[in-house]
Parts: structure tokens; C-alpha cells; sequence
């Protein structure tokens, strides 16, 4: 007979598969359930053959032989198939026992559950998951929330199949109660969703603006990630740009149609941050740019009847990289200025007490954001846990200085006279400014909705909070 393995999972797509053999082979004994026994033998007579490794396709089994309390890691798509399995899984579980969610669930899913399995006498985790296949099976990035009383209980698991640092540190934190793991995971999308669209813009202006081939562009990512701007989608930026399409022997980015996808933590984090009233207009770009892609067709007509002629432009290529990569690397910090200030807000609203520089250390390591400069923006919050906005950091205002902001409206510049869309270098620049301007238009703003609605104003010269309506037109 099997002994009582230490904890189970339920899923075998790509991603539940590499985190059992992650858990295996950190030394733990794991139960997988999946519906489907041909995908069920499929994996344990390959990948997971000779391993401590017990599967089930009786959910019954499943959790018998699981030891107390049991543990549970849900690898599934978001959403309904969540809560059938929980209602499945309820009749078998006993008090204490914990359900971890490890796919990219909405937060507050993740608060409903908590609060239902609470009433049930059972732990909830809301596990926020990134690093893709490799990060599952060789080390992710985890963003634990939920019930504080089960992270006890899942942190051995959790901490030891993380990614880890050079200190050995492991890139698994408590986020805190309800959803606040999954709010940080959506955030985190969210910021991968503007370091994308930075870097396929810049890779646009190399290509169509600069003149620059393949090879040429390959050594400048392959440089940048030797700079300030190293981090994981530079590095593979740097390998795409060198592979080749088997079939015609072309580069593989000739082939592939201009048309992007998304599967909703973008956009998730846009429209919450429009409930909330927080300003995250580059990341809210880079979802809309997937949208613009996607209307390929239109484009192609577009193309044809929307005609620029753009101005000759002598320039220096090197300069212009130089001024590229200053530009890349400013509006990156925007990106990320932007996404914190969402977490903070999401912290006071819903009591999390987030804890930033332990979030920018978790990002350090095995997600696809992982990049150097996350040292500083922990080394910021680690010196002011409070701060409002990371554009106030020490740090920032040395890496953006003068120079580095000439060298960024150079490049937006540059890009409007020849035509290149840049949204997302654009809006961080736009959010820059006008996060450094003392004083914007919206007195007119207010002026003109006071005239038509009469939805009031404050004064200057007036305590904040009060409000006052002005007779704009006499009768």
C-alpha cells in the first residue's frame, strides 16, 4: 500500500504538470487527480515514471490519500471549473484541510471562495502563479493570499518549489487576506502587459525607424541586457530576434502574423483601476495596442488610404539607440510607478496591508517581469514603506535625470515625425509630465461641469472637502 503522500493536485495541463515534478523533486510525495485517464497514464507512465508519484482518476481515491490536513493545489481554468471542483472536493474534506487556487483567478473570486470555504470549516489559498512551464518546473514566482491561518500550514510546500535568489531567499510571500495574492498576480500581468508593448515598440522604432537588420538589433537587446534593463524579456527578446522559420529558412518574426492575443489580466487590471480611480494609462495602452492588433484587416485598408509622408531625418544611429534605450528604460520605471500605485490603493481599500518591497522581491526571481532594477525598487520601499508613488524614489530621479528625459522625448519625437505608433512610450511620458506638474487644466474641467451639471468644485483658497457651485450665467 502507498503511503500518505503530502500533498495533491488536481490538473494535468502543461502547468500542473511541471509543478508536481517540481514538488517531487524538492522531496515531496504527491497525488495528482485528473478526469481523463489517457491524460492521467499518459503522464504517470512518462514524465512522472519512477517517481513517488500516485495518480487517481476517483476523486475519492484522490483525497484518501492525501495526509491530514490535506492540501490541495487546483490547476485549472478560472472560473466555473473552480467552484464545481471546490463543490466536489466539500463532501471529502474535513476541517482544516486547504484548497489552494493556483490559476489566474479574479481577486474577488478569490474573496467569494475564502469566505464560503471559511463558512465550511475549510482553508482557502488564492495562489498567484507566474513564470510559464519552465518557472512551474524549475522555480515560480508565488504570490500566496487568502486564509493568513492555512499560510503556516502551505509555506514549507510553497517557499521550497520557489524560484530563489542569490542569498537564497525564495520568491514566496504572504500577500495577504481574501484575494490579495491574486490581485498582486493580476497586477503583475498588468505591468508585463506595458514591458511587452515597450519592447515591441522599440523594436519597431529599430526595424522601421532606425533601418536596423536582425543581427544588428539581436546585439542591442543582447547589450541592453547587460544594463539597467536587464531582465528576462530582454533576454529572449535578444534570442528571437536570431531565430530562423524551419520551413522557409526567413526569420521566425517575418512569419508571424501582427495580430496579439490576451487572456484577460490585462484588461482586468485597466478596468479595475478605473473603478478605483487610479491612474495606469500605460498599461491601459499596451491592452488596447493587443486590441488595435487584432483588427488586422482594417489595418491593411487603413494602410492603403491613410497616407504619411514622413520628413527626411538625418540622424546619428547611435545616438538614437542610446536615446532608445533611455527611453525604454524611463518608461519602464513609469509602468511599474503605475501598477504599484494600483497595489497601494488596493491595500487601503481592502485592508490588505501589502507589503511592497517583499512584492517587488517576490518579482525578483522566476516570473516573466523578473528584471534587475526590482533590487531598487525594493531597496526604495524596504527605505519608505509608504511611499505613494515609486517616481519619488531616490533611484528614479537619478536614473531619469535631464539628459535621460531629452533622450526620451527625442525618441517620442522622432517616432511621430516617421509615423511609428509608440502608445506606450508615449503615455508614460504623459503620465511623467503630468505627474510632475504642480498645477493641470482640470480647474476648466471642473469650470465646465459645474456650468452644466452643477457637480461643484473646491476653491484654492479654501479647505479641501469643501465644495462650492458658481451662478455661471445670470438669468
Amino acid at each position: 500500500m502507498n503511503s500518505l503522500a503530502d500533498i495533491g493536485l488536481i490538473g494535468l495541463g502543461v502547468m500542473g504538470q511541471s509543478l508536481i515534478l517540481n514538488l517531487h523533486d524538492k522531496g515531496f510525495a504527491v497525488s495528482c487527480y485528473n478526469r481523463s485517464a489517457d491524460g492521467l497514464h499518459q503522464f504517470i507512465n512518462t514524465r512522472a515514471a519512477g517517481k513517488s508519484i500516485q495518480g487517481f482518476t476517483d476523486l475519492h481515491d484522490f483525497v484518501v490519500s492525501l495526509s491530514r490536513p490535506r492540501k490541495i493545489i487546483l490547476m485549472i481554468p478560472a472560473g466555473k471549473p473552480v467552484d464545481q471542483n471546490i463543490e466536489l472536493l466539500l463532501p471529502l474534506l474535513e476541517p482544516g484541510d486547504v484548497i489552494i487556487d493556483g490559476g489566474n483567478s479574479h481577486y474577488e473570486d478569490s474573496n467569494r471562495r475564502n469566505a464560503y470555504l471559511l463558512e465550511k470549516g475549510l482553508l482557502f489559498i488564492g495562489l498567484g502563479v507566474s513564470g510559464g512551464e519552465e518557472g512551474a518546473l524549475k522555480g515560480p514566482s508565488l504570490m500566496p493570499g487568502g486564509n493568513a491561518t492555512a499560510w503556516p500550514i502551505v509555506k514549507p510546500f510553497l517557499q521550497k518549489i520557489a524560484a530563489r535568489l542569490p542569498d537564497g531567499s525564495a520568491c514566496c510571500e504572504w500577500m495577504g487576506e481574501g484575494g490579495a495574492g491574486h490581485f498582486v498576480k493580476m497586477v503583475h500581468n498588468g505591468i508585463e502587459y506595458g514591458d511587452m508593448q515597450l519592447i515591441c515598440e522599440a523594436f519597431h522604432l529599430m526595424q522601421t525607424g532606425i533601418g536596423m537588420n536582425y543581427d544588428e538589433m539581436k546585439k542591442t537587446f543582447e547589450n541592453w541586457n547587460r544594463s539597467d534593463l536587464s531582465s528576462y524579456l530582454i533576454e529572449i527578446t535578444a534570442d528571437i530576434m536570431s531565430a530562423k522559420d524551419p520551413q522557409t529558412g526567413r526569420p521566425m518574426l517575418d512569419m508571424i502574423l501582427d495580430a496579439a492575443g490576451q487572456k484577460g489580466t490585462g484588461s482586468w487590471t485597466a478596468q479595475i483601476a478605473l473603478d478605483m480611480g487610479v491612474a495606469i494609462p500605460q498599461i491601459a495602452e499596451a491592452v488596447f495596442a493587443r486590441s488595435l492588433s487584432a483588427i488586422k484587416a482594417q489595418r491593411e485598408q487603413a494602410a492603403g488610404k491613410l497616407g504619411w509622408q514622413a520628413p527626411e531625418n538625418l540622424f546619428d544611429r547611435q545616438e538614437m539607440v542610446k536615446n532608445l534605450e533611455k527611453a525604454v528604460y524611463a518608461a519602464k520605471i513609469c509602468s511599474y510607478a503605475q501598477g504599484f500605485g494600483l497595489l497601494h490603493a488596493a491595500s487601503d481599500r481592502f485592508s490588505w496591508k501589502l507589503d511592497y518591497a517583499n512584492i517587488a522581491q517576490v518579482w525578483r526571481a522566476g516570473c516573466i517581469i523578473r528584471a534587475e532594477f526590482l533590487t531598487s525598487i525594493k531597496k526604495a520601499f524596504e527605505k519608505d514603506s509608504d511611499l505613494e508613488n515609486l517616481l519619488m524614489a531616490e533611484f528614479v530621479g537619478k536614473k531619469i535625470d535631464l539628459a535621460a528625459q531629452k533622450g526620451w522625448r527625442e525618441i517620442i519625437k522622432f517616432a511621430i515625425d516617421q509615423g511609428i505608433p509608440v502608445p506606450s512610450m508615449s503615455s508614460a511620458l504623459n503620465y511623467f509630465d503630468g505627474y510632475r506638474c504642480a498645477r493641470l487644466p482640470a480647474n476648466l474641467l471642473q469650470a465646465q461641469r459645474d456650468y452644466f451639471g452643477a457637480h461643484t468644485f473646491e476653491r484654492v483658497d479654501r479647505p479641501r472637502g469643501e465644495f462650492f457651485h458658481h451662478i455661471w450665467l445670470e438669468n
